[in-house]
């Protein structure tokens, strides 16, 4: 997969934004400017929710970067229900005034992507991780670690997108879905990666160093 170019606006916002944009222009020619006044500022919050800017990468090859703007809502120790092993959890909650672009938050190849229907709860829940709509990716580093990210559904996001498969690699940073209208994305990684975010920081996609991968050797493949 190429690397996707940061335009001002995600791809995936242009329909949404042209639609938007009509309407405000067609209120204003027929009905008058103050008429058209809500519709104009639907328009805005269309153009700042697709907004996709351009992130700066950290150096360090050991670094996690967070996957989505947000809040973090997990910290700690938790059971990887996709690679079935103990690992440490970290969330980020985005809400519906955050950039809804995800990104890579380690270098790797992808082992599996995997699909899961669900419901549409409250994604700040924790049953959200195990009840609503998601997709999964598996991400081996090029040190051997496993880091599992998961997006998902939320209580208005309706749509998960996501643009890589099985065998593709990864860059830190590199775009690789979006998921609209509020959402989160669940990060497992090994237990000895070490944190470096608290609950309720809040943080940014790929700026934003989540955890620090442990020096030990590659963990063994689960199927």
């Amino acid at each position: 997969m190429s690397h996707y170019p940061h335009p001002i606006i995600a791809r995936e916002g242009w329909p949404f934004l042209a639609l938007a944009v009509v309407v405000a222009a067609l209120v204003t020619y027929f009905a008058g400017g103050w008429w058209s006044l809500p519709f104009w500022l639907i328009a805005v919050f269309v153009l700042q929710f697709f907004r996709d800017p351009a992130r700066r990468v950290p150096v360090g090859d050991a670094l996690v970067l967070s996957p989505a703007d947000g809040r973090v809502i997990v910290v700690g120790k938790a059971r990887d229900p996709y690679a079935d092993r103990d690992a440490l959890k970290i969330s980020v909650f985005m809400n519906v005034f955050n950039v809804h672009s995800n990104r890579a938050p380690v270098d790797g190849r992808i082992e599996r992507v995997d699909y899961f229907p669900g419901k549409f709860v409250n994604a700040d829940l924790d049953k959200a991780s195990e009840h609503n709509e998601r997709n999964a990716l598996q991400i081996r580093t090029p040190s051997g670690a496993l880091v599992g990210c998961v997006q998902v559904a939320g209580l208005v996001a309706r749509r998960i997108l996501c643009y890589v498969k099985a065998g593709d690699g990864l860059a830190r940073g590199q775009r690789f879905g979006f998921i609209r209208f509020g959402s989160r994305v669940d990060l497992y990684l090994p237990l000895d990666a070490r944190p470096r975010v608290g609950v309720g920081e809040k943080v940014y996609a790929t700026e934003t160093v989540l955890a620090e991968l442990g020096a030990s050797p590659g963990e063994a493949r689960h199927g």
